[in-house]
């Protein structure tokens, strides 16, 4: 049995607004094990930015508990243990792409973070692109690095958030096939909230939300195929 890295029990996030209080997420208890691939689907404003932000640690629960028996306490997930793309890439401006994804190696322990920025870029085709500046990249190579800069770790969870937003379809397949590649060679689990049917045809769960809520957890065999 594969082991269990996270745990959500009855999870609500809610925001006070200026019309009253809102509920992003709304009671939503799941478990991500080792070598999952998970894609969360459903309208924009359901609720997947929120609850990728709380799988992640990023934010706090309203009420319920998320807690992370395969990886450790809150303080200790990022960014070796959880590697997360935002739904926008976050580059820092001043930075290359490559001193980009030696970020969070340099923020942990920074041995050989050249070469292993470089080894997560080259897993995403954009290695030629390590000298370049952010403002010198388009929105799908800046997507790209985002997603080298999750995985130069070698967290043993990614959450990624709308990561081929900026890709083509052809693009898009290949970053996710290349990222599911790397977690079949490192066991690593994924989840990935996306709108691309595509995109959740190649995992072997889809979590469909709306309104805050789960409608559906399928478990289904994944296609890996690029097309």
């Amino acid at each position: 049995m594969a082991r269990t890295l996270l745990v959500g029990a009855d999870l609500w996030r809610s925001f006070q607004r200026e019309r009253g209080v809102v509920s992003a997420v709304q009671g939503c208890s799941f478990k991500i094990s080792a070598g999952e691939n998970i894609a969360i689907m459903g309208p924009s404003g359901c609720g997947k930015t929120t609850l990728l932000n709380l799988i992640a640690g990023l934010d706090i629960p309203s009420s319920g508990q998320v807690e992370w028996p395969g990886l450790g306490s809150s303080d200790t997930l990022r960014p070796e243990r959880i590697g997360v793309v935002f739904q926008s890439a976050n580059l820092m401006p001043a930075l290359t792409a490559v001193e980009n994804v030696k970020l969070p190696i340099l923020l942990g322990n920074g041995c050989e973070a050249h070469a292993r920025a470089l080894t997560a870029l080259a897993t995403f085709g954009v290695e030629l692109l390590a000298p370049k500046l952010p403002e010198q990249l388009s929105g799908g190579q800046a997507e790209r690095i985002a997603v080298a800069r999750a995985i130069v770790t070698d967290p043993e969870l990614i959450v990624a958030d709308e990561p081929t937003g900026q890709l083509d379809q052809a693009g898009a397949a290949i970053l996710v096939d290349r990222l599911l590649a790397w977690g079949r060679q490192t066991g690593s689990a994924i989840v990935v909230a996306t709108h691309d049917e595509r995109v959740a045809a190649k995992m072997n769960r889809i979590w469909r939300m709306r309104h805050g809520k789960f409608e559906s957890m399928d478990e289904r065999p994944a296609c890996t195929g690029a097309g």
